[in-house]
């Protein structure tokens, strides 16, 4: 998708300056209003769940919260998700990113930071079961969000922050060449929900 074949949103959408990669960023894809009713939904009606990995040989708890809803079931840092039915205020948001992109998704992992110390390392979201788009919607705190190049040493992180309201679209050969990350922060930080619908293919 080209970002003048986006809709026309609140402000621009910018095509990020990164080779090997299309992505695309949204500031403002929803109004204050709705992001601010989107995230009280979404904070009181998703079934947000502590889940916990094994770490060099010890169970540790995510640093955040999450839930996967959707048509299919996914496995991500060896967590097996299955799928819960579709709620209404995900399908609100899926239909709503699905018009702007122009893409169709079967799937959403939702992840709540509830304060700075809350995060996700560095990764690529490149499972062979994962189509080729992610679309990344951010309700809450401003976070700030960070890119690199997963063999070029030459080139610098990519940095932006992650608004209330906003949308980004990772798509193409993105993941096989750039990993990603929501890095903790010491700073005071309002809650933030972030949603990455997906397309499973198997």
């Amino acid at each position: 998708m080209k970002a003048d074949e986006m809709e026309n949103t609140p402000t621009e959408t910018e095509k990020m300056p990164m080779p090997d990669a299309e992505v695309y960023y949204t500031p403002h894809l929803f109004t204050a209003a709705e992001s601010d009713l989107y995230l009280e939904r979404l904070t009181q009606e998703v079934d947000w769940q502590q889940e916990s990995i094994r770490l060099f040989g010890k169970q540790q708890q995510l640093p955040r919260l999450t839930a996967w809803y959707g048509d299919k079931g996914y496995t991500y840092s060896g967590l097996y998700n299955a799928p819960q039915p579709w709620l209404p205020v995900l399908l609100e948001l899926k239909e709503r990113v699905e018009r702007v992109t122009g893409h169709r998704y079967n799937s959403v992992l939702l992840n709540y930071y509830r304060h700075g110390q809350d995060s996700m390392g560095w990764h690529s979201d490149d499972e062979k079961s994962l189509g080729p788009g992610i679309a990344s919607l951010s309700f809450g705190g401003e976070r700030g969000f960070a890119f690199r190049h997963r063999r070029r040493k030459d080139l610098p992180p990519v940095k932006l922050t992650l608004r209330h309201g906003s949308l980004l679209l990772m798509q193409g050969a993105t993941q096989q060449h750039w990993q990603h990350q929501l890095p903790k922060t010491s700073r005071p930080i309002a809650p933030r929900i972030n949603l990455t619908f997906r397309t499973i293919l198997a």
